[in-house]
């Protein structure tokens, strides 16, 4: 089962996909978190990117479609995977199909998380991160202990640049101009299938589940 999971930053797409990954025994492929990696590396390739992200725009077309060929290649994804983050504008999910098709796949199931602009901006910049160990809060839904300290480290949380709230409205105005042709693409290929993103978190899963085994 190879699917893709699309939507707004901040819509959930990770936490679902990380759900079906375990439930479906299945790769959970973030682009996000490879990026992130590589901008944590420090290198010249990952302060390209950083500065990129920072900005709110979307890091070019052909590093996406390179990073995500040479992890697709590898052997946990031959019995099939998640893609999360990935594609995002309609020359990605061309590329992606013209990369599955060399590999003999195709995609099965694309899951559009829906959530308003709103809600989105509410969630993101709640969110806030350990710098010492890389654990992740919400200060609305998972807050720490001690108000904006690790409950592992003792070290003061800090909100990445990219969930600042001028940048997140940047990144929804940017998701909407570029990803809603790949919404539209997708459908017309009759593998869409969209869920409410701000329903709870149990009625989700449940949604999930039936619409990846086709009960939905």
């Amino acid at each position: 089962m190879n699917i893709i999971f699309v939507g707004p930053p901040g819509a959930g797409k990770g936490t679902q996909a990380q759900i079906v990954s375990k439930t479906f025994k299945i790769p959970h492929i973030s682009t996000g978190d490879m990026l992130r990696a590589e901008m944590d590396s420090g290198s010249k390739l990952g302060n390209q990117v950083k500065d990129i992200v920072t900005s709110g725009k979307l890091v070019d077309d052909n590093l996406m479609n390179q990073i995500v060929k040479e992890r697709l290649s590898k052997s946990d994804a031959v019995s099939g995977f998640i893609l999360d983050g990935f594609p995002r504008t309609l020359n990605q999910a061309k590329s992606l199909d013209e990369i599955l098709k060399s590999m003999g796949k195709q995609i099965d199931r694309v899951i559009y998380v829906d959530v308003p602009e709103k809600v989105i901006v509410e969630r993101l910049s709640a969110r806030r991160m350990c710098p010492k160990c890389g654990r992740n809060y919400n200060m609305i839904t998972d807050p720490p202990k001690e108000d904006e300290m690790c409950d592992d480290c003792h070290v003061h949380l800090i909100t990445r640049d990219d969930d600042k709230p001028e940048t997140v409205k940047k990144r929804y105005e940017v998701y909407l101009e570029l990803t809603s042709p790949v919404i539209a693409y997708y459908r017309q290929k009759n593998v869409l299938f969209t869920i409410d993103g701000t329903m709870k978190m149990k009625d989700i899963e449940k949604h999930l589940i039936e619409m990846i085994k086709g009960r939905k």
